[in-house]
């Protein structure tokens, strides 16, 4: 018999036993009759009880045993997938001498971990600074970018970077609050003009010293240039200084918008302007920078992109379905709105949301069974993502906030 010390447990092998499973560890000790080879295999050998000693899990090792008894390789649903591939890799013995039944099992398990292992991963990476107080020690001007880095990335090192981290956030809404009364008649005329003008440039200012001070205090260009929130910080500043540049280039004098706005009459630069103006409202997802609301959300659509462009694709072909179907049975009747398949789309999409305007309705029973159709198919089609992706935004979220907590 082959004495085997696992851990502390004895068990016996006889040798023509392990010697079926040749490339297996036990099988080489079996068959090995160089001491020298067996002492490589094994962790300790004791000569007066003749035991060959190992340091590894006996709990394991019992189906391992069971295995050379019986040739086949039993899988319980409590183990750990990854410490019992390390064990069955240590002791040379491939997955394939399962059953089959065990090993679907526990391959799914084995997919299941990993992926909760990348979404951990990944969660982990989502929290993580760009930089870290270490890349700084020893790098021209470290201790005082240290100190900005500090300030302006880390709102728990201090009661400044609170503030500012606060300040950003209101500097946000004030610029989205400001962009939105821009648009309103009473705030056209030339004192209204005006407030919204240094309100825009004084949030201008701000946005700018913060994009200026992160860039000073990264240690990588590159990197800082590849971040997501980097981006979103640069596209908040640029229609600032953009719109400066396209109005001075047209008119270097002019000192107020009612003179410009002669000249947008007459060129393209006024719909430019509105353009860029328009960017401004991409400022709220600074927002995301201080959110873990908003980075679980956006976490939530990375992960799920494919469940999200088969929701998408789905109402596509729904679409496009009812409403041909719903111009075939309407298009004859006088005076409807169904003339063609693309006018028909419009109703075809705000009947799959179950929004239902109520702007195009049909006029026949045929035109009213599509409708009721659609209307089901909306039901059907929107329930079922929206529990995935709610399920998962909850979990992405929870993890957020235990990983913001724990830091």
């Amino acid at each position: 018999l082959l004495n085997i010390n696992v851990g502390g447990k004895l068990f016996q092998i006889a040798y023509s036993v392990a010697a079926r499973y040749p490339i297996t560890r036990l099988g080489k000790l079996a068959l090995y009759t160089d001491p020298m080879k067996k002492l490589q295999l094994c962790d300790d050998y004791s000569v007066q009880k003749n035991e060959y000693f190992f340091d590894r899990d006996p709990s394991i090792f019992h189906y391992i045993f069971h295995f050379y008894r019986s040739g086949v390789l039993w899988i319980m649903d409590e183990m750990c997938p990854s410490n019992f591939v390390e064990e069955i890799e240590y002791w040379g013995i491939h997955l394939k001498y399962s059953q089959r039944c065990c090993r679907i099992l526990f391959e799914e398990k084995q997919d299941e971990l990993s992926e909760y292992l990348k979404i951990q991963k990944e969660l982990e990476a989502e929290l993580e600074p760009l930089d870290s107080a270490e890349h700084f020690e020893g790098k021209f001007l470290g201790r005082f970018r240290k100190a900005i880095w500090n300030l302006i990335e880390n709102p728990y090192s201090s009661v400044p970077a609170k503030i500012i981290a606060v300040m950003s956030s209101f500097f946000v809404l004030i610029s989205i609050v400001g962009m939105t009364l821009s648009t309103v008649e009473e705030m056209k005329h030339k004192t209204g003009k005006v407030w919204m003008e240094q309100l825009e440039m004084i949030c201008a200012i701000f946005f700018t010293s913060e994009y200026l001070m992160r860039l000073i205090s990264s240690s990588s260009f590159k990197k800082f240039l590849r971040a997501a929130f980097n981006a979103v910080d640069l596209v908040a500043i640029l229609p600032f200084y953009i719109q400066i540049l396209f109005e001075n280039l047209d008119q270097g004098d002019a000192m107020y918008h009612d003179e410009l706005d002669k000249v947008e009459s007459v060129s393209k630069l006024g719909k430019v302007l509105k353009l860029i103006k328009l960017m401004r409202i991409f400022r709220i997802l600074k927002l995301a920078r201080h959110s873990t609301g908003l980075r679980a959300f956006g976490f939530t659509m990375r992960q799920c992109y494919q469940q999200v462009c088969c929701l998408l694709l789905f109402i596509a072909m729904g679409v496009f379905t009812f409403s041909a179907l719903m111009h075939s049975v309407e298009h004859d009747v006088p005076g409807t709105n169904f003339t063609s398949i693309p006018y028909a789309w419009w109703w075809a999409a705000v009947s799959l949301s179950t929004v239902g305007y109520g702007d195009t309705v049909p006029d026949t029973v045929l035109g009213r069974m599509v409708a009721f159709g659609c209307i089901s198919f909306g039901i059907i089609l929107n329930g079922m993502p929206i529990s995935i992706l709610y399920n998962k935004f909850s979990d992405y979220y929870a993890k957020l906030k235990a990983h913001e907590t724990s830091n």
